[in-house]
């Protein structure tokens, strides 16, 4: 039995390495299992996993947000305690998912992304991103199209700032 990786998966784990993005893995399934998966997409401390069904408080689910890459046998409603855990701590949080299990942490994220193609209806109708070619490369594009507005704004209102103090001189 094998679990393969989607395309792309590993230079996009890479991508945000680089980028100082610290990746989670969250499953439903086997925390073992998840964590081979992780190593395989070359995601940093994917060694580093626990059963989520250990987890019984709020602050054991702290703890273990800031200590763990790896989450295995995570149920619905812990997605989204996780994604609350780390939100509190003060990350930016993005989550992606395509199951009806991942929608209440989809809709908790700061941005949550759906597959489009594997998707359920669910989870797209709570995500704020569909990913239509379900390809997490095309994530890498969304963060460089959107880093490309935000200096475009930056510029504008610099120009608009300096030109209207000029003015007001």
């Amino acid at each position: 039995l094998a679990n393969p990786i989607r395309d792309k998966a590993k230079e996009t784990c890479e991508y945000f390495a680089e980028q100082d993005v610290q990746i989670k893995v969250i499953s439903g399934d086997n925390p073992m299992t998840v964590s081979e998966v992780a190593a395989q997409a070359g995601i940093a401390g994917a060694e580093h996993y626990v059963d989520a069904s250990t987890l019984k408080t709020d602050e054991q689910v702290a703890r273990a947000m800031e200590k763990y890459t790896v989450f295995g046998r995570v149920t619905p409603n812990q997605k989204r305690q996780f994604v609350h855990a780390l939100q509190k701590a003060g990350n930016t949080v993005a989550m992606t998912g395509d199951g009806v299990n991942d929608a209440p942490a989809l809709k908790k994220a700061d941005i949550g992304v759906a597959m489009g193609i594997t998707g359920t209806e669910v989870s797209k109708d709570a995500a704020s991103m569909i990913l239509e070619d379900d390809n997490f490369a095309t994530i890498v594009k969304a963060v460089l199209n959107g880093r490309n507005v935000y200096e475009n704004i930056k510029n504008a209102i610099q120009f608009l700032l300096s030109g209207n103090m000029a003015a007001l001189l």
